[in-house]
């Protein structure tokens, strides 16, 4: 049993970090001013999406590679929750006319969370290089 949950641990922190890291990179592709100019359309201060375009780099490759999987999680996951409550909550669950709804910023969070409270499991970072295992 153990050994399945350190499978499905390493497979979550992949595909969860390559999605965060794509769409940082994306976010610096698209260029930082043009999206500080849509979070601010939200309400949000300018340096907000400097942050969460550098913390969705690097949360996303920590992730896959199983280093600090807890804070990481932890991080990415208030991002989705801002990013439902400021960018998706106004269309819905499946979204609509107004664009696309919040279902895979809720499905993100609920991984993030489960990692969060897991950590990596024996195929990440943390536990080659500290010797430890984040699910004890």
């Amino acid at each position: 049993m153990e050994n399945r949950f350190e499978w499905s641990a390493l497979i979550l922190r992949i595909v969860v970090g390559l999605t965060f890291a794509i769409h940082g990179i994306a976010k610096f592709q698209m260029g930082l001013d043009n999206v500080a100019g849509f979070f601010g359309s939200l309400g949000l201060p300018a340096f907000i999406a400097y942050l969460v375009a550098f913390l969705e780099v690097v949360g996303g490759i920590a992730l896959i590679a199983g280093l600090g999987t807890r804070i990481f999680s932890a991080a990415l996951a208030v991002v989705m929750i801002g990013a439902i409550a400021k960018a998706k909550l106004a269309a819905g669950f499946m979204g609509g006319e107004s664009g696309a709804g919040y279902e895979l910023e809720l499905a993100l969070f609920a991984i993030l969370i489960a990692l969060s409270i897991s950590g990596s499991s024996k195929f990440g970072l943390d536990h080659i290089l500290f010797g430890k295992r984040s699910v004890e």
